[in-house]
């Protein structure tokens, strides 16, 4: 884009100025050791002499497509959110902040090894090289970028473990108002379960006799950027990189691939502690003894409703377990996580230089993955599904998934398991291994771990209904395929309704012909019947479904969640017949009104809509949009997309599911093909703001542009960073 003369000028001054006189001459020479190329999907093709230039390269080329969302990401990672959003963040800031100290940060940063300060100065170097080239970019936080930032951000989960504390609960206790707000969970509102799919299929089972993986993360849009980081040191990873990170968190390079789902291994745990006071001071119960509670202040600015910066004090405490975050029937609520920054940050990055399974299973020693399944295949024909590496030992006999207490140390976590203590299968004579999320006790059909071989706290997900369609699918064939390993991750069975929609028909057929409900459901509950419970954009059936699965689940969440059981469970098997009748009254008379009749397509109500780059999206039912064929991932869609209604909209507009996609086979050479949701800029005015969403809608992948001959003819622009 040309520049116009005032920021010209406005650039001159920045760059001539005294405070980064003394860097420029250092980011224009690590800028030149720099090459960037954008194929014809504007994806950036980064390469470096070493992983730094590598490094400097990327997270320049990320700030070019989507400044406001790599700020945003470390503004969240700091507690630093109300500074830009005011009060209604201040909550959110507090509770990163009772984990994130930039005091504690600057330490561990000058304490790492030296190749990862490297990475870090070049972090930073390159988005505030882009800051000093850009002038006419405002952040709102971040004016500069410290290499220890990198640190408050490394593991590369969408919610990440943090995200487990309740704000409402922790304004409610810190804050001190009478209750706590209720979660959507709580009310019943139908959520979007978050996660990703991933299966790895070896050579036996494959048309070429080459390894395939599936990348399928359901995220937020626009969550990732997709780029290729190379360098002279052994650096060529391809993937997703979460937006201002400097590693590609799900991908591959040459020889092999990895992709992350988020785990149902219970590794955040909760300690009910009993608060004594004595003499004016706060001690905790700890077997035979008291212990003093700590106190600190921690300071939360904001920008207030005028603009102008305060700031609120907190006194907060601390046990020997973590943070209190809560309380609950009288007792203080200490959480207990993992906080190993550096060892998280060098295993993100290290594993994208893992050539097969053996020298990824090194970097995994380092056990700061915490909160993600690994789905991994090499060149070499090996696949693998690996548990998260950071699993507390505890003992067995407590319920980890309540708070425990905190007094009685038998409750006390006691070091890390080993990796192979954990859930894990390598090899599988089936030839597969996946995960949705589920429990890894399907991982590999019958070759998966046995459930009695492992603590309870191993998994507190079970099963779901996309682990029930992910063996289905995979099963089925030993000719797989890129194509054919496509189109099983778009396979539009739903699983969910095929078990739920008989108990609708048996209470339908219970009804006397004399009660009302027989006439005004009998259209529905024929087009139901003759449907074959799989998703279509001409679908009236999946319109059907998903509006009376969405208001029975309304009835039936909040009494499985009181009673710990699995709300499939309590749909099919404990709502009453009178509920599931009413709940398809609800969804046909919510068809009725809102789209004039109930025979409504699919595609019709279920949609993608990008109208700016705002990270927090609006729709608009009279602007333009794409149809989607593929639901809710709730109801078994391999292929997740989910969407709601939103104020002022009938139709469904989508916000997560899948957002990067590929597949990738290992032979000779990698092969692979990919697709992100809307395009790969942030800009709207950009060709590459929503230039992927037709092919999305429809699952049809592009071919990467892995090797450099594959870039012949796909060429956008070269360039070096600053140019």
């Amino acid at each position: 884009m040309r520049m116009t003369w005032a920021a010209g000028m406005a650039m001159a001054a920045v760059l001539t100025s005294p405070a980064v006189a003394d860097d420029l001459a250092r980011w224009k020479a690590q800028a030149a050791q720099v090459s960037i190329v954008r194929d014809d999907w504007g994806i950036a093709h980064v390469r470096g002499k070493s992983d730094a230039d590598a490094v400097f390269g990327a997270v320049y080329a990320q700030a070019e497509d989507d400044f406001n969302r790599v700020e945003t990401n470390y503004i969240n990672a700091m507690g630093r959110l109300a500074e830009a959003e005011g009060e209604k963040a201040i909550w959110q800031d507090l509770r990163m902040k009772l984990f994130v100290d930039p005091t504690d940060l600057q330490a561990k940063y000058r304490a790492s090894p030296a190749w990862l300060r490297k990475l870090m100065d070049a972090w930073a170097d390159g988005l505030n090289f882009y800051l000093a080239t850009h002038p006419d970019v405002r952040p709102r936080v971040i004016t500069r970028f410290e290499p220890w930032m990198a640190l408050s951000f490394t593991e590369g989960s969408i919610g990440g473990d943090i995200e487990r504390i309740n704000l409402a609960e922790l304004e409610a206790f810190y804050g001190k108002t009478r209750t706590a707000a209720l979660t959507d969970e709580q009310l019943g509102r139908f959520v979007e379960p978050t996660g990703s799919n991933g299966f790895a299929i070896a050579p036996s089972n494959t048309e070429g006799g080459h390894a395939l993986l599936l990348i399928n993360p359901h995220t937020s849009f626009f969550f990732r950027s997709e780029l290729q980081m190379t360098s002279d040191e052994g650096l060529n990873a391809y993937g997703a990189s979460t937006w201002g990170q400097f590693f590609i968190y799900q991908g591959f390079n040459a020889t092999a691939g990895w992709m992350h789902t988020s785990s149902g291994v219970d590794a955040v745990d909760e300690f009910a502690e009993e608060i004594v006071e004595q003499n004016g001071k706060l001690f905790y119960r700890y077997g035979g003894a008291l212990r003093p509670v700590r106190t600190e202040t921690i300071e939360v600015p904001y920008r207030a409703a005028d603009g102008v910066m305060a700031r609120r004090s907190f006194t907060v405490y601390r046990t020997h377990h973590g943070p209190v975050v809560r309380s609950q029937h009288g007792k203080w609520i200490a959480v207990a996580l993992m906080s190993k920054p550096v060892e998280a940050l060098q295993q993100s990055f290290l594993r994208t230089k893992a050539t097969d399974l053996k020298s990824f299973m090194k970097v995994a020693e380092l056990k700061a993955n915490s909160s993600n399944n690994t789905l991994f295949a090499d060149s070499k024909g090996a696949i693998a599904y690996l548990h998260p590496q950071f699993i507390p030992r505890r003992d067995d006999r407590f319920d980890y998934t309540r708070p425990v207490d905190g007094s009685d140390p038998a409750t006390e976590w006691k070091g890390l398991h080993a990796l192979d203590e954990a859930p894990r299968v390598i090899n599988p004579p089936n030839g597969w291994v996946m995960n949705t999320n589920n429990w890894p006790y399907t991982a590999a059909a019958q070759f998966s771990p046995k459930r009695a071989s492992f603590p309870g706290y191993m998994d507190v997900f079970g099963e779901n209904p996309r682990g029930v369609h992910a063996d289905l699918v995979l099963k089925a064939r030993k000719d797989f395929t890129l194509q054919r390993l496509i189109d099983a991750a778009y396979d539009p069975y739903l699983p969910a309704f095929a078990r739920l929609l008989p108990g609708l028909f048996e209470a339908y057929d219970a009804l006397p012909a004399t009660d009302p409900l027989k006439g005004k459901l009998a259209e529905p509950i024929a087009a139901l019947r003759a449907w074959d419970f799989r998703w279509s954009g001409e679908s009236v059936p999946t319109s059907v479904a998903v509006f009376w699965g969405e208001a029975l689940w309304s009835t039936a969440q909040p009494e499985a969640r009181r009673l710990r059981i699995n709300t499939y469970d309590y749909m099919a098997d404990r709502s009453t017949p009178a509920r599931k009748l009413a709940a398809l009254a609800t969804a046909v008379d919510r068809l009725q009104a809102d789209f004039g009749d109930w025979r409504t397509p699919w595609s019709q109500i279920n949609r993608f809509q990008r109208n700016d780059g705002a990270i927090v999206q609006t729709f608009d039912d009279a602007k333009p949009s794409i149809p989607v064929p593929f639901t809710s991932a709730q109801w078994g869609s391999l292929a997740s997309f989910g969407a709601r209604r939103y104020e002022g909209t009938k139709r469904y507009y989508g916000t997560s599911g899948n957002s990067f996609v590929a597949v990738v086979e290992f032979g000779t050479k990698v092969r692979a093909r990919a697709i992100s949701a809307g395009g790969e800029s942030g800009g709207s005015t950009s060709p590459h703001f929503i230039d992927q969403a037709p092919r999305y809608a429809a699952g049809d992948l592009r071919d990467v542009y892995f090797h450099p001959e594959d870039l012949a003819g796909h060429v956008e622009r070269r360039y070096r960073p600053g140019e």
